[in-house]
């Protein structure tokens, strides 16, 4: 299963590069000049900042509602990182 959105921000380099270093001690993560990669037991985020939004990526073999519960983690973390609130939808598919 994958998800997918759109943050609509110019920070996005900062915001992802926030979220990698602080998620690089815990799991194993991937830095190029494209995206940065977060690698979990059961899922990978990849992050990619374009120069008016941050694309979010999440592909797994979770179930649906997993899948869900890992989204929420992974924007919940966005807005720490960024220090506001972003409002998303996701785009699943199987």
């Amino acid at each position: 299963m994958h998800s997918q959105t759109q943050l609509t921000t110019t920070d996005g380099r900062r915001i992802a590069k926030r979220l990698f270093n602080h998620w690089k001690h815990k799991f194993e993560v991937v830095e190029t000049e494209q995206h940065f990669q977060i690698m979990m037991p059961t899922a990978t985020v990849t992050l990619t900042p374009q120069e008016s939004t941050l694309d979010v990526r999440i592909d797994s073999q979770l179930e649906t509602a997993e899948q869900t519960r890992l989204e929420s983690v992974v924007i919940d973390h966005l807005n720490r990182m960024a220090q506001e609130e972003f409002q998303v939808t996701w785009q699943q598919q199987a």
